[in-house]
């Protein structure tokens, strides 16, 4: 029975720790947008949806590889491309 003396308070103390929590959350945005990102993912940047101008840019912006690499691999396997 005094157990419960220690409990209740500490589980009262945690409820209020808990709402605490919830309107942080809620006052920092945390909960704006909870689909965007599980749609994001669906739909990657594909080259054909841009237009040639974007393509161009797009182009001049990544780093030109080099030589391609070549690894040494065992007889039986086929290089990885």
């Amino acid at each position: 029975m005094t157990i419960l003396y220690l409990l209740i308070p500490l589980s009262l103390i945690l409820l209020g720790l808990a709402v605490w929590a919830f309107f942080w959350a809620v006052k920092n945005d945390q909960f704006d947008d909870l689909e965007g990102p599980a749609h994001r993912i669906l739909f990657d940047e594909d080259e054909n949806d841009l237009s040639p101008e974007q393509r161009r840019q797009r182009q001049q912006a990544k780093p030109r590889p080099s030589e391609p690499s070549t690894v040494d691999t065992p007889d039986d396997q086929e290089p990885r491309p």
